[in-house]
């Protein structure tokens, strides 16, 4: 049974690595490649020099943030997780190996986006423990277009 639809409610990108995330009111995703100016689109990301698919775009949903905030203490605004684009009201891990689109574009999830350790140092938060297993998923983007806040992100 796919799982019901959810809505895209931030987008971020970062010009380099390490550099503060950007909001984005809309932006646009290029096939293969990613989000037009992101640090992963560029070849300028942390990762980038590592070989694997899901860089192109990374999510998270808000719930997760707001567990984070409501049952730990652990304040985090959505750039702040260094995903792409922040949802609400779908469970993106059930989203690995699945095609989904947001807005028009389709994009195909490939793996979970764990925590890391630069993560964890870059942002001098604790999150390796209370983000595995949900911490977003990794994406490829398979047809251009553009994302917008509010737009559906729904299970094909």
């Amino acid at each position: 049974m796919a799982s019901k639809p959810g809505r895209v409610e931030t987008i971020h990108v970062a010009v380099s690595e390490g550099e503060p995330m950007r909001p984005a009111e809309r932006i646009r995703v290029l096939a293969g490649i990613g989000l037009e100016g992101d640090r992963y689109a560029t070849g300028r990301g942390h990762f980038s020099s590592r070989p694997g698919t899901g860089r192109a775009i990374t999510l998270i949903e808000a719930e997760v943030l707001d567990v984070l905030r409501d049952a730990l203490g652990i304040a985090m605004q959505p750039g702040e997780a260094r995903r792409n684009v922040t949802t609400r009201g779908i469970a993106l891990n059930s989203l690995v190996g699945k095609r989904f689109r947001i807005g028009r574009v389709l994009c195909e999830g490939k793996r979970l986006c764990e925590p890391c350790t630069y993560l964890e140092g870059l942002i001098a938060k604790p999150l390796l423990d209370p983000l595995r297993n949900r911490g977003g998923l990794r994406a490829d983007v398979l047809e251009d277009g553009e994302i917008r806040i509010g737009d559906e992100l729904r299970p094909l």
